[in-house]
């Protein structure tokens, strides 16, 4: 009977990961780290305890929203009549469609999730500044009005890609260092833009789908072909924005390590604008995408702790 429970108990677990997607929880977690390094290399700060915090709240917020869009998308019937776009990637969890859990039981998840984020936010809003506690609403909100409102007006990559880019990173230095700065912006874009770039790819799969319910995503309105070329844009960017930046002396040139994910990147976008009509082989370049999204930013989070130690031996 024991080894029966556990059993179930595992199974259950491991449905809710599914769920919520947990492997994708880099892009909360490369954001989070970037900001708190920058401040460690600029000032010399860092408080595990924050940090910590910071993590949390930036994953709960994460989880949330990630719970929140699949039962909406189930709502509107979206993954249900989702035939084509379906991948371990793409398509969404499944977990509802296939009955897994309750849909009830999936929005209070979130909500809880939600509600988790929000009472780390206020913690550190009292420990640091009022600041942090209007960031986390804006994410709180956009989180979960991302699928109802955001994404069928054709500005959800917009808002994803500022909140896992530019409010974590300036949030988790915030936390760190109680200043706003540019510094933390500069280093966010190249990071906000592969998070869109992640989202973006992954709704060219989910087209046919996302456009019979009325969610008029960015790619639903421009259409899968001119979706393909402007994701090459958008993961090109990320890159030339760096480049520019060290060029600039803005970012310091260990950032040029991201360098050495260009051949994802190349093999992504290759693969996008061959098969953007086929989307079983789109999964290719779905986990490309992934891919470069979490080495960049390790790379980047590596370079800017080179530079750092560059500078104190030499």
């Amino acid at each position: 009977m024991d080894s029966a429970n556990k059993e179930q108990r595992s199974t259950s677990l491991m449905v809710w990961v599914r769920l919520a997607r947990v492997p994708f929880l880099t892009a909360s977690i490369v954001p989070v780290a970037l900001g708190t390094t920058i401040a460690w290399v600029s000032y010399g700060i860092f408080n595990l305890a924050f940090f910590v915090l910071t993590l949390i709240g930036g994953i709960c917020l994460h989880l949330g929203t990630n719970i929140i869009n699949d039962y909406f998308d189930y709502k509107s019937g979206c993954d249900t009549i989702n035939a084509e776009g379906l991948s371990p990637i793409s398509g969404g969890s499944r977990v509802l469609v296939d009955g897994l859990v309750k849909p009830q039981a999936a929005y209070i998840g979130a909500l809880s999730f939600f509600g988790i984020a929000g009472l780390v936010g206020a913690a550190l809003s009292v420990l640091v500044g009022w600041e942090i506690l209007l960031l986390g609403l804006i994410g709180v909100v956009s989180g979960y009005f991302y699928v109802t409102q955001l994404a069928t007006r054709g500005v959800g990559e917009l808002v994803v890609g500022l909140n896992f880019g530019s409010l974590m990173v300036l949030g988790s230095y915030y936390v760190q260092t109680r200043n706003l700065a540019l510094s933390p912006l500069i280093a966010s874009v190249p990071v906000g833009l592969l998070i869109a770039a992640v989202l973006w790819i992954n709704e060219i799969p989910d087209y046919a789908a996302d456009k019979s319910v009325g969610k008029n995503t960015l790619v639903v309105r421009v259409g899968r072909k001119r979706a393909a070329d402007l994701y090459a844009f958008i993961v090109g960017a990320a890159y030339l924005w760096t480049l520019i930046m060290v060029v600039l002396n803005q970012m310091p040139r260990g950032s040029l390590l991201v360098l050495a994910t260009l051949p994802l990147a190349v093999k992504g976008i290759s693969v996008a604008r061959k098969h953007y009509e086929e989307p079983r082989s789109m999964i290719v370049a779905n986990l490309s995408t992934i891919k470069i999204h979490m080495l960049f930013g390790a790379l980047i989070v590596g370079g800017y702790l080179l530079d750092y130690l560059v500078r104190l031996f030499w």
